[in-house]
Order: C-alpha cells, then structure tokens, then sequence
C-alpha cells in the first residue's frame, strides 16, 4: 500500500471485561482505538467479546460510519447456542475453549454477514486474527493485522493447550500482513519458541498509550510526601503483594508513609486486605478501589511521589514479554518508578534514568523506595527524565507512528 493511501474501513476485533452489564476500560483498548479511528475512517465496525468472568456473555457490536455510532447490538446466542450453553458454567476469569469458540464464531459470522469489504481487520490477540485470515482469505477484508498484548511461551500448564496456543499464534504470525506487539520482547521469544523469521510477517513494537488529559504531572513541591501509588490489576503476578510487604519496611523509616492502591476485584481485594491486617499497616494502605474514569486515577497518581510497578518473579509470566501499562501511566504524571526486573519497559526506564529496577524482595524493594526519599537530587533527575519520556507517549501518536511504519498516513 502506497504511502497516502487511505483506509475507508476498519473491523477491529477485541475484548473487555465487563461488570454490571457496563463495560470497563481495564483491557481491550476499546475506547483508545474507537477515538483514533472514528473520526478518521469512514466505516468502524468493533466487535467486543466479553471476558471470562464477566456478568455477560455474548458479544457485542458496534458500527460506526461517517465519526457518528450507527447502531449497537449483540450477537445472538441462537448463532452459537451449544457454545453459548457450555460458556454459562464458565464463569470464572480464566481462559476456557468455550470462549475461545465464541470469539472465533462470532469474528467470522460478522465478517461475512457485513456488507461490504474492509480495508483492515485488526484482531486482538490469535484466535480473533486467525478469522481474519480467514475473512481475507474469502474476500471480506484486505489486510491483517495481528495485534499483540500478552504473549508468553509458556503461557498455559497444561501441554497440549500451550502447543495449541503456540502454533495458532506462529500460525497469524506467519500468514497476517503485519504484527503489532506490545512489547519489543514478543517477537524473539516468538522466534525462540520456534518462529521462522524468514516467515514472519514484518513485525512493529506498537505500545500501549494514554489519552492526552492522562499526561498531566505536579512539580515537585505539590506532591504528597513520602505518598507511594500502585496502580493496576491486583492479581498477586502484578505485585501489588510486594508492594505491601515492602511498606512494612518503609514504614519504620519513614512513619508519615503512605501506600495507595487504585484497582479493584472482590477477591484480590479480601486477599490483600487480610496482608494489610496480618502486617499492621491499616493505618498507611489506602485502597480506592477501580476507578473506571481514567482521568480521575491519572489526577489520584500525580499527586503522590514515588510509583510502584513491582511485578513478581515468576518463570512461566507472561509479564516478562508485555508492555507495562501502569508505568506509561507513571511516567505521564512524571513519577519515579521503582520496579522490579521483569517488565521490558522497566529496562527502559532504568537506560533513561526515570527509574529503579530491583529484584522481587521486600527488603531489595524497599532499599530502592528509602533511597529515592532520601537523595532529593536523583529524585529530581528521575522525575525530569520520567515527564519527558511520557509526555508524547499518546494513543494518538502510537497509531500514527503505527501505521507511518507501513507506509500510511493519517
């Protein structure tokens, strides 16, 4: 494609979790990818499959054409019903194949049954993109792109699922028109778990990105002292544990210290609160909850002074190959990160000086949050250094660079 051509349709297929029939912005990069595409492309259809463990099942359907929603609607059971009936005893938020047909039907009956072509199908994750080849492969859609947000080689326990997950994503890799992964990691641990680079599709590191009114930081003497922010999901691999062990620590040094906590799940939540118990900090956690308006959690994280993202160190995470959304976030408020060595971005604010990287121990974790306290100017390089590499960090700009690098102009 030349460069200048330009895209009159999108078909970006995706997933979000959703809670009270409502849909919440923790994954899927649903409202990032409407508000780059919508205004600027002709014809938008998004296909959103409900997570596992969400309080709805069947997908939904959103068309949009000429930067105006044209309809809402919801796939219908009847068009999966033995699928559907399997998917309503599987309520947990894990993975199941329930789901995973679901989303394979679902991609492909739309696609079809859609008038008119698309310039792009862009699927999120393997089984939506192996549809999409499917739909080009038919006609329906002129270009693949395959869309990466969590990879891991050793993504599941059980054998047989892992080499099944394996092929199918080698299998997009190998057969889409482009790859966009989330991290720079993905492609050689795809390579390393047998990818043939001579096969693979050209492959683009397109990262997570803020909204502009996300980007906001307070100088310096504004920010609440020795405040220490976790943002993200509480599952234990994310480290939010770590990050509470550590102000166990902390707190001897520095008594005033103050932990706040921005996400939400009823369990998580139970677990962590029973460690704040169990350690005697009740009195320096402070839990928000999920704060679904982004602009409020990013105003919530400016105002403290150090940022957590303290992933845990365990071998089969796929943590160890994806992006880092909470640390784009850190870096847009212009905080210092204290982080472990897990997250490839962590790599790169460590080479930038916006940061510390530590390994997964309280005490090692500690040592580093006591040190940015304690040494007011490596503070204020680190500070300076993290608001100018989070200031441009857009979604805005990551798909504009995106679709620069093959040659297309918006």
């Amino acid at each position: 494609m030349k460069k200048s051509s330009k895209i009159l349709s999108v078909f970006f297929a995706t997933f979000a979790p959703y809670e009270d029939n409502r849909r919440l912005p923790t994954n899927g990069m649903v409202e990032a990818t409407a508000s780059f595409f919508v205004p600027r492309v002709k014809k938008v259809l998004m296909l959103i499959q409900p997570h596992p463990g969400s309080d709805r099942i069947n997908p939904v359907i959103e068309r949009y054409l000429d930067a105006k929603m044209k309809s809402e609607t919801t796939f219908s059971k009847w068009l999966y019903l033995p699928v559907y009936l399997v998917c309503l005893f599987q309520k947990k938020d894990r993975t199941y194949v329930s789901y995973k047909l679901r989303d394979f039907i679902s991609t492909l009956v739309i696609g079809l049954t859609e008038r008119g072509n698309f310039d792009f199908f862009i699927g999120l994750e393997s089984i939506q993109t192996f549809a999409g080849i499917i739909l080009r492969k038919l006609g329906k859609v002129k270009k693949v792109i395959y869309r990466v947000s969590d990879y891991s080689p050793n993504r599941y326990a059980n054998d047989l699922f892992n080499s099944l997950y394996l092929w199918l994503d080698r299998f997009c890799a190998q057969n889409c028109d482009y790859i966009w992964d989330v991290s720079p990691a993905m492609q050689p641990a795809r390579i390393k778990a047998g990818l043939d680079p001579k096969k693979s599709a050209p492959c683009f590191v397109v990262p997570n990105g803020l909204f502009e009114d996300q980007i906001s930081n307070e100088p310096i003497d504004q920010r609440i002292p020795y405040s220490l922010v976790y943002m993200g999901t509480l599952h234990y691999v994310n480290g939010p544990d770590l990050a509470i062990e550590s102000m166990e620590i902390v707190k001897k040094k520095f008594p005033f210290a103050k932990l706040h906590i921005i996400g939400g799940g009823e369990e998580n939540m139970k677990r962590l609160k029973k460690l704040v118990q169990r350690l005697g900090l009740s009195d320096c956690v402070v839990f928000h909850g999920f704060i679904v308006d982004n602009i409020k959690m990013a105003k919530v994280v400016k105002k403290c002074y150090i940022a957590l993202a303290p992933y845990r160190e365990e071998e089969k995470s796929f943590r160890w190959y994806a992006d880092a959304t909470k640390i784009r976030q850190y870096l847009g408020s212009g905080l210092p990160v204290v982080t472990t060595h897990v997250p490839p971005l962590g790599k790169q604010i460590v080479k930038e000086g916006a940061g510390l990287a530590v390994s997964d121990d309280k005490k090692k974790f500690a040592d580093a949050i006591i040190k940015l306290i304690t040494n007011k100017k490596l503070y204020a390089d680190m500070s300076q250094n993290s608001v100018r590499l989070g200031k441009d960090n857009t979604w805005d700009n990551v798909y504009k660079k995106a679709f620069g690098d093959i040659h297309i102009d918006f």
